[in-house]
């Protein structure tokens, strides 16, 4: 006898959205998740006396613009009264630094493009090539992405022809085809690869194209941090008969005749259910929950051959400087020391930091001016991150976390001043007022997302792992479905897509009829208060 109709396995954004939409749609729907915070990458934590708080992996999101498909899904699923976002700087949203030359990413395509041109008027039409090639290829994905009739396929594969074109290419070699050969125009062009984890040298030009068209319709935050995306989640959940329960650690997915039919937990109880849904990664969901027995002879050999995306050092601090006093603003800030971008993923790849004197480069982020509600007692906080090879911790992985030896946090110590230098050269003095630091390692990702190796952002989004190649929705085993970065996106936006189509495909529905929500998502510009509401201005003290 079945307990619930459908079970999740996982609070991140792919595992909520198929909660709500198959909650939304009658089913009754269990999420359970292992940490004590809900949200998986998207949840938010406090640290230090102040209780400051921070967000690992939602630094940013496009798509919520009006028309945007973010903002469909998150309106279509009933959220629209319980999420509001801040837009980061029209102006720029990326601010992009390649040793001593900047770049500022604006809102808008044509802008882009003719900021581009205005710093490198001699690759004018270079410039013009690759952003119109990476319009026809995000608008194609995302056409695809929505199709869902037979009769729309004759349009989308001609649509697609820019994809099979140029898309498989990797960045440097599209580079090298617009003729763009100024070093510091490829670099500007390269350093938001960041988002997808891939070296430009490597990464297919399409996963590429997918983030920065993603992205010209403006970036958002989500007001009072990354948790108010879990929060709203869960009120909708809820709201619809389902439950989310929070400590619960999965053992094992139940299969019997070749079938999912529930799980069994940690202390050993079942639950049963006709659909699973899990959120967690492959190397969890086929290495551990299924077992052995019950795994197809292929998914074990794809696991063998698996390459994990890159990991990183995440370091959250909070600092009494008057930031926006000293010319920081909403937009998120891209450093390379040198224009050869690549130098950050060959430097991800070392199994020690012995002798290194310094890091290739870094993100930062200052998420109190992405949000100055969040502002508390004047203090900033801020986040930022260096690729690094989950290799360089191996010695530690066997410790416990909050247990691991002195050897461990002298190592961290050490590499806060290594990152704090180098973001000095972001932004000069940043280190002075900074009243907390800590540090995350790809141990950190391990014990509190489960993320095989310490990954950001799931498997490799190498050509066999992208797009339609990723792992499937519909599993080989009847009843168990699949979401999150490792099918069919990465990213808050990707993940979405990914939770919304798991929904989808177990309920035997379109997408579009599971969102039947109404009501109009907010958007409110950081760097300007005096367009917000009273309500939120009241929280603004020293922003």
């Amino acid at each position: 006898m079945k307990d619930y109709d459908a079970i999740v396995i996982g609070s991140g954004a792919g595992g909520m959205t198929a909660a709500v939409a198959m909650a939304r749609a009658g089913q009754r729907v269990l999420v359970l998740e292992q940490h004590y915070l809900p949200g998986g990458w998207c949840h938010s934590f406090p640290l230090g006396e102040g209780n400051w708080l921070f967000s690992p992996g939602v630094h940013y999101v496009g798509e919520l613009d009006r028309g945007g498909d973010l903002r469909r899904i998150y309106e279509g699923l009933g959220m629209a009264d319980d999420l509001e976002f801040m837009e980061l700087s029209p102006d720029g949203f990326d601010h992009l630094r390649v040793g001593d030359r900047t770049l500022d990413v604006p809102k808008g395509r044509e802008r882009f493009r003719d900021r581009l041109k205005g710093e490198f008027p001699q690759h004018a039409g270079g410039i013009d090539r690759y952003v119109d090639t990476v319009a026809q290829i995000y608008e194609a994905l995302m056409q695809g992405a929505r199709a869902r009739r037979k009769r729309d396929m004759p349009a989308l594969l001609w649509r697609m022809r820019n994809v099979l074109r140029h898309g498989l290419t990797s960045v440097d070699r599209f580079l090298d085809r617009c003729g763009i050969t100024d070093p510091h125009l490829r670099a500007f062009l390269s350093l938001q690869a960041g988002d997808h984890g891939m070296s430009p040298e490597r990464a297919p030009f399409a996963l590429h194209a997918a983030v920065q068209g993603h992205y010209f319709g403006g970036a958002y935050y989500p007001r009072g941090g990354a948790r108010s995306i879990p929060k709203a989640y869960i009120k909708q959940l809820r709201a619809h008969g389902g439950e989310i329960r929070m400590r619960t650690t999965v053992s094992r997915i139940l299969i019997e005749g070749g079938r999912a039919i529930g799980v069994r937990l940690e202390d050993g109880s079942e639950i049963r259910a006709d659909l699973v849904v899990s959120n967690a990664d492959p190397g969890v969901t086929w290495g551990r929950l299924v077992g052995a027995e019950h795994t197809p002879r292929a998914i074990r050999r794809r696991l063998d051959r698996t390459r994990w995306s890159i990991s990183a050092l995440s370091l959250f601090f909070a600092t009494r400087a008057d930031l926006r006093a000293q010319g920081l603003d909403s937009g998120n800030y891209w450093y390379a020391r040198r224009p050869d971008v690549g130098e950050a993923y060959r430097f991800a790849k070392r199994a020690s930091l012995a002798g290194v004197p310094e890091l290739p480069g870094a993100f930062l982020t200052i998420t109190t001016l992405k949000d100055p509600t969040k502002l508390k007692d004047g203090v900033h906080t801020g986040e930022a991150f260096s690729f690094v090879s989950p290799r360089t911790f191996d010695r530690w992985e066997q410790s416990a976390h909050g247990a691991r030896p002195g050897a461990y946090e002298a190592f961290k110590a050490r590499l806060v001043d290594r990152m704090f230098d180098t973001l000095e050269e972001v932004h000069p003095g940043l280190r002075d007022g900074v009243v907390f630091a800590e540090l995350g390692t790809p141990l950190t990702n391990v014990h509190y997302l489960a993320a095989t190796q310490g990954n950001l952002y799931g498997i490799e989004k190498s050509l066999r792992n992208l797009g339609p190649f990723g792992f499937p929705i519909k599993s080989p085993v009847e009843g168990l479905f699949q979401c999150g970065q490792s099918t069919s996106g990465h990213g808050v936006m990707g993940v979405t897509q990914s939770g919304l189509s798991a929904a989808a495909v177990a309920l035997g529905v379109s997408r579009r009829e599971l969102l039947t929500g109404r009501g109009e998502l907010r958007t409110f510009l950081a760097d300007d208060p005096t367009a917000w509401p009273a309500r939120m201005k009241k929280h603004v003290h020293a922003a």
